[in-house]
């Protein structure tokens, strides 16, 4: 039996929300990394960044492979990227209309 279409985004989204799996997306753009680097990057213990990995792995988003002795990382495709770039989109948006209320309702507190 095959799962709704809503309900495999929803499972995608969750997949996305955790910190630590968003930051390893985004040093993932740049091309594969080993995982010494995102460790470096990212401020966890190697066993946290060792389950991201594995959930975003499972998720389909990241792939892995050897490297000699290395273990990389790499974005699945090129869409992993574009979805993070139009989440900043939507957050500057709405960012910005909050800001714009802010604004408007310290604006109207004045004339009070």
């Amino acid at each position: 039996m095959s799962v709704p279409l809503y309900q495999a985004k929803a499972e995608l989204f969750r997949t996305l929300g955790h910190p630590v799996r968003i930051r390893v997306l985004e040093l993932l753009q740049d091309g594969p990394k080993p995982v010494r680097d995102l460790l470096a990057a990212i401020d966890v213990e190697a066993s946290n960044l060792s389950q991201q990995l594995a959930v975003l792995r499972r998720a389909g988003m990241v792939t892995s492979y050897r490297d000699g002795p290395l273990v990389m990382y790499a974005l699945s495709t090129p869409d992993v990227a574009d979805l993070l770039a139009a989440g900043r989109r939507i957050l500057g948006a709405v960012l910005t209309d909050r800001d714009a209320l802010l604004d408007e309702l310290r604006a109207s507190g004045a004339d009070r």
